[in-house]
């Protein structure tokens, strides 16, 4: 055999060994066997690089990092789906359907709505050449290189049309979200809040190697276009994609009426507990394509599909103990300690208490069994307390009266819903004071997170966010978690911070009431931080978007020695202290934005920050003195409240023209 056709060989081969283990789930060869013939074949075509081909099973791997991302604008735009939530809706829609068909009858096909993110896949005959984000529905971004390293997309295909466009939803397998975050925990870093947000961080990795460990997967859900089309219904497509090697809806039943749709919808509902990977509801459609096209779309949703949201997931579990947690600004947060349980893909044995009044609402004791969910799939909430389950070994609990980390008393404000330690000594407070500083939304220290700002005060080196700009790159390599290289980074980060604008350190700072946004409308009206420090509450409420009780806490926080002391050792170490002067009369000067969704590009504080230095201003609500809404992908309430007051929508390519 020759060196081309043994090539030609062996792609063929781990191509097929890729659909056996990745869409039937039944793999032919040992892993042993699969690597060894990829690392022939990556062998071979290092040594002849005539025979390059852009989707050979060795591009999996993932290729050299890009700088950024491209633009793709969508030939067919990828719609959402509106959400209906119970029986009674989806007669609603039926009705609408029915109505819109004149009176012809429709056949739906109900499928498993994957919690994931929506791609498109492009063909030029039968070659994969251009993967894409959905972005805003109009244009999305070019992530190719990323979606090549998911094993279950077939790189060709045996397929006689010139062009083929799919979609389809990439999703994180549980299993690979548990190994990921075990990952992330052992290196001391933020860990995933669910497999969704760990697939929309893996997908957006400018570094496709680091995708490729991901282990995402996908599943195909409908052909978005295609150049010789003979197909009549919605199903007739998936079976013939299924023979092509793409992964399709897991299921995908016909039914003929809405009330079959809907125990079709109860079984999915019933299987979700155990499915190897999240879904948050079930997509209804109608199955002909000629009865689809008769329904059309609004501009934003197509009058032929909803989306059948469940409820969050519920488990019963117990509360083995309530312990407290001090936060950085001394409130005393009760915490549960469960028995843990698996829900939305994760496993859960902690959930917040919120405050004293949240429990005797409750009536929770010790040793209750509960039922807990996410809220939002995310955060981890007791729902209710299962009382006819009660022993009688259940135990009350009381709110501690001193503060588990400094011993002095608490205090509960009136009017306020918090137990509060007001020592300025607690090293509670400190520890988590030093955290908030080092956060992105703060002063962006790349590298400095709870672990290592637990080291650091462990070993002495550090008692407040002061100290943090006197460490030597000596003082962290005797530690665990640093050598010389990683030693480096953190000085070259905190050096860095240093010359971030006032705003910053005003948020940085931790100062009760006082957020990003208000801390930037202090810092733009007092110019530096003496004129902060000496400012009257009556000076600092003057302020647009800072109330009496914000100035309060402001002049409260600058009047303590311990402040005055901290803000001097920042100075000496030569921390900026000077607000950033923006250039009057820029290309968004005197404009009013609303940001919504999730941006192709930007991070929302990202976007933030180019609105306002180019003279802009950022929003929080949509009114009738908004002037632009800058719409992402799956924007809510923020753009139909937009459009309904006829305010305009942009998108984020459209607000960077602007400048």
């Amino acid at each position: 055999m020759n060196m081309e056709n043994e090539i030609l060989s062996l792609r063929k081969k781990l191509e097929e060994h890729n659909y056996n283990y990745y869409v039937l789930d039944n793999p032919t060869i040992s892993d042993f066997e699969y690597d060894e013939m990829l690392k022939r074949l990556i062998k071979l075509e290092e040594e002849n690089p005539q025979f390059a081909d852009e989707n050979s099973p060795t591009k999996r791997v993932g290729g050299a990092p890009l700088s950024e991302f491209e633009q793709v604008t969508h030939n067919v735009q990828m719609q959402s789906l509106g959400d209906v939530f119970s029986y009674d809706e989806l007669i609603e829609f039926d009705q609408r359907v029915r109505q819109g068909l004149n009176g012809k009858e429709p056949e739906y096909v109900v499928e498993m709505k994957i919690d994931g993110l929506s791609v498109s896949l492009e063909y030029e005959n039968g070659r994969f050449f251009r993967g894409s984000t959905r972005g805003d529905g109009n244009t999305g971004e070019n992530i190719t290189e990323n979606l090549k390293t998911i094993k279950s997309i077939p790189l060709k295909l045996d397929c006689a049309a010139e062009y083929l466009e799919v979609r389809g939803e990439v999703y994180m397998p549980r299993k690979s979200f548990e190994e990921v975050n075990a990952e992330k925990s052992a290196a001391g870093e933020p860990l995933f809040a669910n497999p969704r947000n760990a697939a929309a961080g893996s997908l957006r990795q400018l570094d496709s190697k680091i995708t490729a460990k991901r282990k995402l997967d996908v599943f195909i859900f409908n052909i978005q276009s295609i150049s010789e089309d003979s197909l009549k219904t919605h199903t007739d497509g998936l079976e013939w994609l299924s023979t092509l090697g793409f992964k399709v809806s897991p299921t995908r039943t016909v039914c003929k009426t809405m009330d079959e749709a809907y125990l079709e919808i109860l079984k999915i509902g019933e299987m979700r507990p155990g499915l190897p990977f999240d879904i948050d509801g079930a997509v209804v459609k109608v199955n002909s394509l000629a009865q689809r096209a008769e329904l059309g779309s609004t501009s934003k949703v197509p009058k032929w599909a909803i989306a059948y949201k469940f409820p969050a997931e519920q488990q019963e579990t117990m509360v083995e103990d309530i312990i407290v947690q001090v936060g950085r600004t001394g409130v005393i947060t009760p915490n549960a300690v469960l028995t843990p349980v698996k829900i939305a893909g994760s496993t859960v044995s902690r959930a917040t208490l919120h405050n004293e009044d949240f429990i005797v609402a409750k009536d929770l004791k010790i040793g209750d069994k509960v039922l807990v969910q996410k809220a939002g799939d995310i955060i981890p909430e007791v729902v209710s307390v299962l009382k006819d389950k009660r022993t009688g070994a259940e135990q009350a609990f009381k709110m501690p009266t001193h503060c588990p980390a400094c011993g002095e008393e608490l205090f509960r404000e009136e009017g306020e819903a918090a137990l509060r330690c007001v020592s300025t000594n607690c090293p509670a407070q400190r520890m988590r004071s030093i955290i908030h500083f080092a956060t992105r939304d703060a002063m962006d220290i790349e590298g400095l997170g709870e672990a290592v700002v637990d080291q650091l005060i462990d070993a002495g080196l550090i008692k407040t966010s002061a100290d943090l700009f006197y460490l030597k790159k000596e003082d962290l390599l005797p530690l665990e978690r640093f050598a010389e290289k990683s030693a480096q980074n953190l000085i070259d980060a905190i050096e860095k911070a240093k010359s971030n604008p006032l705003d910053r350190l005003l948020c940085a700072l931790g100062i009760r009431l006082i957020g990003s946004r208000s801390a930037k409308a202090i810092a733009a009206h007092f110019k530096n931080i003496d004129n902060i420090m000496n400012a009257t509450v009556e000076e600092v409420s003057e302020i647009n978007d800072v109330g009496e009780k914000m100035a309060e806490s402001l002049v409260h926080y600058f009047s303590e020695p311990e402040t005055i002391e901290l803000i001097k050792r920042m100075k000496a170490a030569g921390v900026n202290m000077v607000a950033d002067e923006k250039k009057a009369g820029g290309a968004l000067e005197g404009k009013t934005f609303v940001l919504t969704g999730t941006l192709p590009t930007l991070k929302r504080s990202e976007a933030q920050k180019i609105i306002e230095d180019n003279g802009g201003k950022v929003s929080g609500s949509v009114s009738k003195r908004t002037d632009f809404v800058v719409a992402g992908e799956e924007a809510g309430s923020k753009l139909d409240k937009a459009q309904s007051l006829g305010v305009m929508v942009i998108t984020e390519e459209e607000l960077l023209c602007m400048i």
